[in-house]
């Protein structure tokens, strides 16, 4: 009664056929548009099947009733979808995706995934070795850099408590002097610095935000009045976070400075580089990362510009003994007789129980694809940035906002009236091209304007593709003042 339902050796056609009229369904409804442009309640009206009928109407149908939902999605493969740090996901990610899904491994405990627990550590090893870090450090694969900039933070915490008052906070929770606790990032840092100081017992009010220099770089003299600061008014760096390319500009700061600092005050230095840490394939570019090799953790994204499909990150320790502060056995998951056995439970340095064979994405796709074409992918969307921001800097309906050094570029639309409303121009800008269907592209503020942004995660993409969207944004905003 069951039995066709389900993935074994008996029946493997039925799974091949729905695999297949899942791939002939998708490439027959794949939209050419970057958006559909059509609102929440628009889409909310197309589903107009039940969630959950009593009675199932078959594989075939049950994909055809999903092609609105393709037709209405986000198409990341068109060069004018170029808003955020969101790739188009490389073919090799795709097929192992196949394997994943089926396989259907849970990281957790190695007698639910052997050989890809043996994968995982072994990609952990060449991640470590990749970034510099010394014999001795560790990884783990996460869900991106939300997860593993909480994990930087929450070991930076339990790290500087347990050196400096001898408490466990895994045991105790926190102590009373916690209160005393900061963390230090740029005024660009990634919101989930402060997400995590909420989430971690701390408040918000404990991330302190370093003044940025004209490239948006963290300025080291600034951090270093900051720190003078904390200790006059008797407060701890209990961290300092690095950016190695910043959600809006893409940028880096001094990374090598930086840990200097942190060395000299004996505190934590965790470097977000979710972003950046593709530089490391670049030979022309990866002495942007100078420094990172100082980290005492490091979060990287493999969602971005690693192409593969959502979700991969991973979090890199360089002391791998700091895993002992996530660390809880259970007797039927992970006890502590597998360690002297030399049995390898991941769960073990998670902060997820169950997970995703993740790894095998980033491998197959290394193993299709080499080194050499990886970096020279991330070469070129730093080239496309560079082109992007040559075209706006020319252009005198635009004005740009800073010199790119990753694959961003943050400019405005000049409104040719005076009497115009910038703030108000460039938003409509945005919004109608994606109501139009015509492009997907970004938006931030920057000291206090509103302001566009490209974000250029596309190797595919062609300079005559930017230019064509460049002149279609123009006239779009010409069109609107008029």
């Amino acid at each position: 009664m069951f039995e066709t339902d389900f993935l074994t050796p008996a029946h493997g056609t039925s799974y091949r056929d729905a695999v297949a009229k899942a791939v002939d369904t998708l490439l027959a409804t794949l939209p050419s548009q970057p958006c559909s442009g059509r609102s929440a309640a628009e889409l909310a009206s197309l589903l107009r099947s039940e969630i959950m009928p009593a009675t199932g109407c078959g594989i075939d149908e049950a994909l055809n009733r999903a092609g609105p939902l393709i037709a209405n999605s986000i198409i990341l493969t068109h060069p004018n979808t170029i808003a955020h740090l969101h790739c188009p996901p490389l073919i090799a990610s795709l097929a192992a995706e196949v394997i994943v899904s089926a396989l259907n491994q849970s990281m957790d405990s190695f007698d639910q995934a052997p050989a890809a627990t043996v994968l995982e550590l072994a990609m952990s090893r060449w991640l470590c070795d990749e970034a510099g870090l010394p014999a001795g450090s560790d990884a783990i694969f996460t869900s991106g850099a939300t997860q593993s900039n909480f994990m930087g933070l929450l070991l930076a915490r339990d790290a500087c408590i347990s050196s400096r008052w001898q408490w466990s906070v895994r045991q105790r929770g926190l102590p009373p002097q916690a209160n005393r606790l900061r963390f230090l990032c740029s005024e660009v840092a990634h919101f989930t610095v402060e997400k995590s100081a909420s989430q971690l017992g701390l408040g918000t009010d404990a991330v302190i935000k370093v003044p940025v220099d004209d490239d948006y770089r963290m300025i080291p003299g600034e951090l270093a009045k900051m720190l003078r600061r904390l200790k006059d008014d008797d407060l701890i760096p209990a961290a300092i976070v690095g950016t190695a390319g910043t959600t809006d500009f893409g940028s880096i700061d001094p990374l090598l400075e930086l840990a200097s600092l942190a060395r000299e005050v004996g505190t934590w230095f965790h470097v977000d580089a979710a972003y950046g840490s593709a530089l490391l394939l670049s030979q022309r570019h990866r002495d942007l990362l100078r420094g990172v090799d100082q980290a005492d953790s490091i979060s990287m994204d493999f969602h971005k510009n690693f192409w593969q499909a959502i979700s991969c990150g991973a979090f890199v320790l360089r002391d791998s003994t700091h895993f002992r502060h996530l660390e809880v056995h259970a007797d039927y998951l992970n006890p502590e007789t597998d360690d002297g056995f030399g049995i390898p439970n991941l769960v073990n340095k998670s902060l997820a129980t169950t997970r995703r064979f993740d790894a095998l994405k980033l491998w197959l796709s290394f193993q299709a694809l080499g080194r050499e074409k990886f970096g020279q992918m991330v070469d070129r969307t730093i080239e496309l940035a560079a082109h992007a921001a040559g075209l706006i800097r020319n252009h005198p309906a635009l004005e740009l906002m800073h010199q790119p050094q990753y694959g961003c570029v943050v400019f405005r639309y000049r409104p040719a009236r005076p009497d115009s409303d910038g703030d108000v121009l460039n938003s409509a800008l945005r919004q109608e091209l994606f109501e139009r269907g015509v492009a997907v592209i970004g938006h931030t503020r920057v000291r206090g304007r509103q302001c566009l942004k490209f974000t250029c995660m596309n190797p595919t993409v062609s300079e005559k593709e930017i230019e064509d969207l460049i002149r279609q944004m123009v006239e779009q905003g010409l069109g609107i003042e008029n």
